[in-house]
């Protein structure tokens, strides 16, 4: 079946028509041509002013919660909350039951994942169980299908495992991918620590439990000469530590996410049980720098961290309140909202092309010849989410019914046109 897409501004580095606006002829997952006018015939004829393509959008940290916990996502409500974010491909992480630390378990996400309308792809477990105390066999995940290394939400602790994590993808060129939470200063807390947190009466997870992971990790990486994700950043001091580790060549890259862009720690004097999430929302100082990053490109990729939980998991006390915002579906509003001053192609390096040179997922650029993913968008759209419309099974979204910009229009995956009404 071929698809016209009349029109549709460019927003790709990599391409030779970056910034133009062109027609597009695609058939079975091959982008055909690219002309300022095509005059032929289409099956299909999308024409939508002001629509911008992209690479398809990589999401590298998501919990679909399958198998084992259902009851908040599965990954077929999972992949249409992601089509619908505008992402193509996303890596779901290990913490699940059982979990996926081994090559049985990632296969049953590639078997999965054949069914999906997008690219549903596992992180393997660092450690079996992901208990932090042994190796799992991360070669074996690796054959298998995991595009990448990581123990997901449970970071891990022990500095002797994280070094050999670190050695053992070298074998295969993996990366390791670790959320920088020491357990040792922030296992009783609840939000950052500081006034906000005494004003509460809430027991605080202090900065300095995220930025000595960091530095830890880094001096690692170091070490070891291997490749580095650090995902969640959350504080300036943290993001600075990245930033030096690059400065001195090391294959090293970050993450952050919508939400800790969007949203400080005064934003919890309500209890919001919502804004409950780990790493925590830091200071305002905290959010500038993190905004700052991303315009300067310190920053690699925008990674919604979507994280369903039940009703029940939220609608309770902050205290028992489990941690986690189902936010992949508002993470390209969010982002654009926060940063009109980012250009269209910079927007699509944080979402895809980062992504995908990181993580080794191949070329995927916008040219005649190609087997494609895109993700079409418009920067200029005023959007408003609402839970109604959710594909999500869970709905614990602070973003719902906040008058956002940016609409994802449409993705185009597996050669299939999937427009969002």
């Amino acid at each position: 079946m071929t698809i016209l897409l009349r029109q549709v501004k460019i927003a790709d580095q990599h391409s030779p028509f970056n910034g133009q606006v062109k027609d597009i002829l695609l058939k079975d997952a091959v982008l055909i041509s690219i002309q300022d006018h095509y005059e032929g015939k289409a099956d299909q004829i999308v024409d939508i002013p002001g629509t911008i393509v992209s690479t398809g959008w990589v999401d590298p940290f998501t919990h679909f919660c399958d198998p084992g916990y259902e009851h908040r996502e599965t990954l077929v409500t999972g992949a249409a909350a992601a089509q619908a974010g505008g992402f193509t491909t996303v890596f779901v992480v290990p913490n699940t039951q059982p979990v996926v630390d081994n090559k049985t378990q990632v296969n049953y996400i590639i078997q999965q994942n054949q069914q999906l309308p997008i690219h549903v792809l596992p992180i393997g477990a660092l450690s079996k169980k992901i208990e932090g105390k042994d190796l799992a066999e991360m070669i074996d995940m690796h054959q298998a299908g995991a595009v990448a290394s990581s123990d997901g939400l449970y970071p891990v602790q022990s500095t002797l495992l994280f070094l050999k994590a670190l050695q053992y993808v070298k074998t295969f060129d993996g990366v390791v991918i670790q959320m920088p939470i020491d357990k040792s200063l922030g296992s009783l807390g609840l939000m950052n620590e500081g006034i906000t947190s005494t004003q509460l009466g809430l027991p605080g997870i202090p900065a300095i439990a995220e930025e000595l992971m960091i530095a830890r990790d880094i001096e690692l990486l170091k070490y070891t000469n291997s490749k580095l994700h650090i995902t969640g950043v959350s504080t300036a001091k943290g993001m600075a530590l990245i930033e030096a580790g690059k400065k001195a060549g090391l294959a090293l890259t970050c993450s952050v996410t919508p939400y800790h862009l969007y949203f400080n720690e005064t934003d919890l004097t309500t209890y919001d049980t919502l804004l409950k999430v780990f790493p925590p929302l830091r200071t305002k100082s905290d959010q500038a720098a993190l905004l700052d990053a991303v315009e300067r490109g310190v920053v690699d990729c925008i990674s919604s961290h979507h994280q369903p939980q039940d009703w029940d998991g939220k609608t309770i006390e902050f205290e028992y309140a489990k941690a986690g915002i189902a936010s992949i579906e508002t993470t390209y509003s969010t982002i654009n909202h926060l940063l009109p001053k980012l250009k269209e192609d910079a927007i699509a390096n944080l979402l895809s092309n980062n992504a995908r040179s990181i993580f080794n997922l191949g070329s995927n650029t916008i040219q005649e010849g190609q087997v494609v993913d895109l993700t079409f968008f418009n920067p200029t759209i005023e959007a408003t989410h609402s839970k109604l419309a959710s594909k999500s099974k869970s709905a614990n979204n602070p973003f719902w019914d906040k008058p956002l910009k940016g609409k994802v229009v449409a993705t185009y995956v597996k050669g299939k046109l999937h427009l969002n009404q």
